[in-house]
């Protein structure tokens, strides 16, 4: 199965210009969100992060992940598993899956090269959007 991106294009368009610096990998501080609590905090949420690009976790399993506002929305739907692991199955293909993690300080999404970025923003969706 093809690697995509999550969110779908976030290492290779956006993070260059991130206004927060990537930091790379795990570390012995972090903790794994459970599954339920990390359903409780993205179904119904939106997840900014410091370059501004925001992913959107519908209540329904439905995913949608944008760079900018003028940027088409990357969509799919999402599954939270144990240890903070989410995976997208994009619907114009591919599957990846990635880590979200509270560092002590804020939650961040560490990709799967361990790539970090912090989030910036949660918040609910409101009509579902």
């Amino acid at each position: 199965m093809r690697k995509v991106p999550i969110p779908l294009i976030l290492t290779s368009l956006v993070l260059a210009a991130s206004a927060a610096p990537a930091q790379t990998a795990l570390r012995d501080t972090d903790r794994a969100y459970g599954a339920s609590e990390l359903t409780a905090m993205l179904a119904g949420h939106a997840v900014e992060y410091h370059d501004g690009s925001v992913s959107r976790y519908r209540a329904d399993g439905a995913y949608s992940y944008k760079y900018t506002d003028t940027d088409r929305p990357h969509l799919g739907v999402y599954r939270v598993l144990d240890a903070g692991r989410v995976c997208v199955a994009f619907v114009q293909g591919g599957e990846r899956c990635d880590t979200f993690v509270d560092d002590g300080t804020r939650m961040v999404l560490v990709i799967e090269d361990g790539t970090r970025f912090p989030v910036r923003a949660r918040r609910p969706l409101v009509d579902g959007y």
